[in-house]
């Protein structure tokens, strides 16, 4: 039996016309002799009747709250719509389907409501349905825990659920439909001649998902490149094949090609919050672990971490700044901030060992008068933190230092 596994995201079943070329995908793999896995999210987007985020406002406009158990419950209903109204589109094109929740699927999860995570894949019941069945649409970003209770899978999670189902039926394919042609160098809203990939390797397009690119979550990309399921970003509103993400060894012909190429793409985070704490004063000893140990005991997410000698200089998100600045003044440190930050990704397979790179990136941003706030490197990406007035000009002058328009 040859399996492909296909995920359509809100907008892909937001209107009528949306929902014809979902039918349209459907039925060309169903010509091409495939047996076929669709995954759905929620329907539309914050506003629209069953969209994830409505059914959150939903409690709220309310001025209620509900425990987290309970909201993974209300937040199930939005792919179940969305799975049973495709299901019912399916029968009327004489497309013979049938639905199945997370759990019915086989996802068991462990029990943090609001972002589980998969620790087993027992898809029996996909397999059954698939013998008498030409479709199985399954309900994104869902799962169960020991309990019997839904739980979801996070924001993305319904990325994560296709990709994992993709792995444990050892499908040729995972589609991901979205609203955008595929992956792209950067973002076309602030790079206007930003240029479709043909291919990306798995670690490059995990990077740019990370460093803010919110076309496929990384966890699903983690779970393809595990399984070496081969991925593919698609629109749904085209018959363009879209970006292959693989191993560089699945490009095939253009396997040169993506070898040479240093760089793929220039990625963003923005709104986030420098912090310096330098030692002296009280609390100077063990100073890194004071630090790190107060923002872990807080909650509070930290990133772009340089540690020193004499101190350490990391990034939070703006929103979480002032917490962050309260728990140090409270340890008697005394840190600087700075917000109103931007982290600034430069990711390619082949920056690793090529001199010159962080040249060019500092040769791009110094003619733009730019300054650099921090550096780091890994060796798939090179970060830069900008003030983020400045985001929008550094993200032009990257990509045109390094031709990606062309």
């Amino acid at each position: 039996m040859r399996i492909l596994v296909q995920k359509f995201g809100g907008t892909s079943l937001s209107t009528k016309e949306a929902r014809g070329h979902v039918i349209s995908h459907i039925r060309r793999e169903l010509d091409n002799g495939y047996r076929l896995i669709v995954v759905v999210s929620a329907m539309g987007r914050k506003g629209d009747p069953y969209a994830t985020d409505t059914l959150l406002d939903l409690i709220a406009s309310g001025g209620g709250s509900l425990p987290s158990r309970e909201q993974d419950l209300l937040l199930s209903c939005g792919e179940i719509i969305s799975a049973t109204m495709l299901c019912s589109l399916l029968q009327e094109q004489s497309i013979s389907s049938v639905v199945l929740t997370g759990a019915q699927a086989g996802f068991r999860t462990d029990s943090q409501f609001g972002n589980a995570r998969i620790l087993d894949m027992v898809p029996t019941r996909v397999l059954e349905e698939l013998q008498t069945h030409d479709v199985v649409v399954v309900t994104g970003f869902q799962g169960q825990n020991q309990n019997g209770d839904f739980t979801t899978l996070g924001r993305g999670g319904s990325d994560t659920s296709a990709t994992a189902l993709g792995a444990a039926l050892h499908a040729e394919m995972v589609d991901i439909y979205t609203d955008v042609d595929g992956i792209l160098t950067a973002d076309p809203r602030i790079v206007e001649d930003a240029k479709q990939l043909d291919y990306v390797s798995y670690a490059e397009i995990c990077n740019m998902a990370h460093q803010g690119a919110k076309v496929i979550h990384p966890r699903a990309v983690e779970i393809a490149m595990q399984a070496g399921i081969p991925v593919r970003v698609r629109s749904t509103f085209s018959q363009s094949e879209g970006t292959l993400v693989a191993n560089p060894e699945g490009f095939k012909d253009v396997q040169i090609g993506i070898v040479d190429r240093f760089v793929t793409g220039i990625a963003y985070v923005a709104n986030v919050t420098q912090i310096k704490v330098e030692a002296g004063g009280s609390g100077s000893d063990n100073l890194q672990l004071q630090v790190f140990k107060a923002m872990a005991e807080n909650a509070i997410s930290v990133d772009f971490i340089n540690v020193t000698p004499s101190g350490a200089v990391y990034t939070v998100f703006d929103s979480e700044a002032a917490k962050a600045r309260r728990v140090l003044d409270d340890l008697g440190l005394h840190p600087q901030i700075l917000s109103g930050c931007a982290k600034v990704s430069v990711i390619g397979g082949g920056i690793n060992g090529v001199p010159g790179i962080m040249a060019r990136i500092v040769e791009a941003l110094t003619e733009q008068k730019i300054q650099i706030l921090q550096s780091a490197d890994s060796n798939t990406t090179i970060w830069v933190l900008v003030n983020k007035e400045d985001m929008v000009q550094a993200l032009r002058a990257l990509h045109a230092k390094f031709e990606l328009g062309k």
